[in-house]
């Protein structure tokens, strides 16, 4: 039996598996978590590893499997909210500016190259501290940082897409702008598009850790993965396990939506399918 393509992909495979096992945690937090993600338990601050708490507890008796479960959940809504909003204004934008070219792409260019200007986490902390902490206004400050990097690879796409034959026919046969952009670019364009968002997933929950680690984040008792790094380091000598079990969860998170995204630029890429085809015409 012949294995489907994309399983045939192992950085696509295992990060599928992250990606879905993070997913799926953070869904049915409620339902994994052991403990209350506040119940308290004084007599046990700083345990370690145990049957009872399989991660050990915090300062404040707190369980952190229960924390740590729950703080995807914060992670993952901030990190999916700021991609789709990021991913539809960039290729709304990336579009435009590639099909009509001229004046209309020289000003949103130019206004993409404005926000480029600015240091990304340094625009973010601005954004936050001027609209407070949050998950609407995180969310925000990471798609004004995220959006201009779609822009710039959708309008890439578009100035190569437009001049195809396809396009080239509709045009001549009186198809609206609206319609070419929408019905013969977009979907030619939406694996790179795709692509960008699966590691965009990453970047906005490494954005969002280092938002709360520098306590611009949500405020606490909120479990979120950089909060519980940054206070973390206050006790390391104490409970190494608290920073070390954020960090990790991070990690393994983000390096989850990395494999997946190289996987699928792989996987979506037509040189790789071209090449694929060739060595299946001399084999046979």
């Amino acid at each position: 039996m012949r294995i489907p393509k994309p399983l045939r992909n192992t950085s696509f495979v295992v990060g599928a598996v992250i990606s879905l096992v993070v997913i799926l945690c953070a869904v049915f937090a409620p339902y994994v978590a052991t403990h209350g993600v506040e119940q308290m338990d004084m007599r046990n601050r700083f345990a370690g590893p145990s049957v009872n708490h399989w991660l050990g507890t915090d300062n404040f008796g707190r369980d952190l499997w229960s924390r740590t479960v729950f703080g995807a959940r914060v992670s993952l809504t901030i990190a999916v909210i700021s991609v789709f909003c990021s991913t539809l204004i960039g290729t709304v934008v990336g579009l435009v500016a590639g099909y009509f070219g001229g004046w209309v792409d020289q000003v949103l260019m130019r206004i993409t190259d404005i926000f480029l200007g600015f240091p990304a986490i340094v625009l973010a902390l601005a954004i936050v501290a001027v609209l407070g902490p949050g998950v609407l206004n995180v969310s925000i400050a990471i798609i004004v940082v995220a959006w201009t990097e779609y822009a710039r690879v959708v309008r890439s796409t578009t100035l190569v897409l437009r001049e195809q034959n396809y396009v080239q026919a509709a045009r001549a046969l009186g198809a609206s702008p609206a319609r070419i952009l929408f019905r013969e670019i977009l979907p030619n364009a939406l694996g790179p598009i795709i692509v960008l968002a699966s590691l965009g997933l990453g970047t906005a929950i490494i954005a969002e850790s280092a938002l709360s680690f520098l306590g611009f984040g949500l405020p606490p008792p909120t479990p979120t993965w950089g909060w519980t790094l940054s206070y973390g380091t206050k006790f390391m000598r104490d409970a190494p396990w608290l920073s070390i079990i954020a960090g990790a969860a991070i990690m393994i998170t983000v390096l989850g939506f990395n494999l997946l995204g190289d996987g699928l630029r792989d996987i979506l890429d037509p040189r790789q399918l071209s090449r694929g085809e060739a060595k299946a015409g001399k084999a046979k």
